[in-house]
């Protein structure tokens, strides 16, 4: 949502640190908080995203095996339906 506004002081914001919980910073103080915050944040996705590439790599695997079965399946019920000459 957006509100437009205009701060009192200029120097001074307050940051969301979460959970509900807000600190005053200054300007500064607040841009060194939010490169900490995008550096963290980018190692935790360097460091997990080996595991994702991995998990979808077993998720496409087994939804290959998956269709090869369901092919199968249809193919030996087709074979089934298909009346015999006597």
């Amino acid at each position: 949502m957006y509100v437009p506004g205009k701060l009192s002081d200029g120097s001074h914001v307050l940051l969301d640190v979460g959970t509900g919980y807000y600190v005053e910073k200054t300007v500064d103080e607040a841009k060194d908080f939010f490169r900490r915050k995008i550096d963290f944040l980018t190692k935790q996705i360097e460091k997990i995203q080996p595991a994702f590439q991995e998990k979808h790599g077993m998720k496409q695997a087994v939804i290959e095996t998956m269709n090869q079965k369901i092919q199968q399946l249809a193919a030996a019920g087709a074979s089934q339906m298909m009346p015999t000459k006597a």
